[in-house]
């Protein structure tokens, strides 16, 4: 054998050992298990919940607005006073009213001046009338006939500016009236007992009537605060899970360590109108109401609210993480059952919400049905059964895991802390 001969096969079996060892390395990398959280499938009891925000509002509340035009003269109350039906609540200048009603009043009296004085002279000639057409019955030559034509005339006349006379006096008290309801419009009343929850004004300030803007005639808001709502904005994708009558816990910022109970009152049809108009992608809420069981004595209107309203309960229901729940394109194998949601089309790939099942060391990606959501846990109707092992973390893991893929239960930190 020649020495050229030695030299080729040296380095053939060189690269031969080179290679083996690295295919070696590879699988002993390749079949090294992934540590991940595992998790039994059990039997919990569920509560689907539904979140939203919203303020605080009394149920019944009147904003107290003028009438008239005028300066404040007097503010009997303040921001935060209870009120009675009745209870004077504020007065405006009423010296212009009063001339008005004096005005008013003098102008009736002079109506009715003329009136009588138009009376008196229709009464002369219907008499005048009268006489003429006697004498005209008795004897026709005894008065000639312009005469009669005359008083009929007169009669006509004196009839008709009575009429008028009585239609200014008609006129007259309707503006007395008028000037009078003006005048009382001078002083508020609280239209219902509660509490001056707002108070926008101050003495000496001029009340005008809110005809084009509600809050520039707001003088003060007057709240029956004995029930309380929570108004809360609901997302398009919620609202249709809630009923009127739902549990709702409800957290006021305000009181932070308690809790109230609620149910759902009402529950609006149609969406709130967004500020950002014409942008599609903007977010689409329903106003929600949530009438407060027991409120706090001391609440009041605008404060700052969550609702956790309850929308389904499940009790020894199958359930799996939230977390475990991933999604694969998956590959319809003979005899497996479809499942009923959770499959979506991304593109011409299909795509199934799944879990891996982990069983002898090894993660299988299995296609389920889930049905409502708690906290922490979804409710598994189809895919897997009690007792089986899946991966419940950590979410980096389920997310770049590969089917059939080899994992280890990781160790318990926790555990070792302790």
């Amino acid at each position: 054998m020649s020495r050229r001969t030695k030299m080729g096969l040296a380095i053939g079996l060189a690269v031969i050992l080179v290679g083996s060892l690295t295919v070696l390395a590879g699988a002993k990398r390749g079949g090294k298990a992934t540590e991940v959280r595992l998790e039994a499938i059990a039997d919990r009891e569920l509560i689907s919940i539904v979140t939203a925000s919203g303020k605080i509002e009394a149920k019944t509340s009147v904003d107290i607005s003028a009438d008239i035009t005028g300066r404040i003269t007097k503010i009997y109350v303040r921001e935060g006073d209870l009120v009675t039906t009745g209870q004077l609540l504020l007065r405006i200048d009423q010296a212009q009213y009063q001339s008005q009603v004096a005005r008013a009043a003098a102008f009736l009296a002079t109506s009715e001046a003329n009136r009588l004085q138009s009376r008196a002279n229709m009464d002369q000639a219907k008499r005048s009338l009268d006489r003429s057409l006697s004498i005209q019955q008795t004897n026709a030559d005894l008065i000639a006939r312009e005469v009669v034509e005359q008083a009929q005339q007169q009669y006509d006349v004196t009839r008709a500016t009575f009429q008028a006379n009585q239609a200014a006096v008609d006129q007259a008290k309707a503006s007395l009236q008028e000037a009078k309801d003006n005048l009382a419009k001078t002083t508020l009343f609280a239209p219902m007992s509660g509490r001056v929850v707002r108070l926008a004004v101050e003495e000496g300030e001029v009340a005008v009537p809110g005809t084009f803007s509600r809050e520039t005639g707001l003088l003060m808001t007057v709240a029956d605060l004995s029930v309380i709502l929570a108004k809360v904005d609901v997302d398009e994708t919620d609202v249709v899970r809630l009923s009127p009558g739902d549990s709702v816990a409800i957290t006021i910022d305000a009181f932070p360590d308690t809790a109230f109970a609620g149910r759902v009152t009402k529950i609006s049809n149609s969406a709130k109108l967004a500020s950002a108009a014409g942008n599609a992608d903007r977010a689409v809420d329903f106003e929600v109401e949530v009438t407060l069981d027991d409120p706090p004595a001391d609440v009041r209107p605008d404060l700052s609210a969550t609702a956790r309203v309850i929308t389904d309960t499940r009790t020894n229901a199958l359930s799996i993480p939230i977390i475990s729940l991933t999604v694969r394109e998956h590959e319809q194998v003979p005899n497996e059952l479809k499942p009923s949601t959770g499959t979506t089309e991304k593109g011409k790939k299909k795509e199934t919400e799944g879990v891996f099942v982990v069983v002898n060391g090894v993660a299988q990606f299995r296609p389920v049905t889930v049905g409502i959501a708690g906290d922490e846990y979804f409710e598994v109707l189809s895919g897997v059964q009690a007792g089986d092992t899946i991966v419940a973390g950590p979410y980096q893991a389920i997310r770049d895991m590969k089917d059939s893929t080899r994992v280890k239960r990781a160790p318990d930190l926790t555990a070792n802390k302790s």
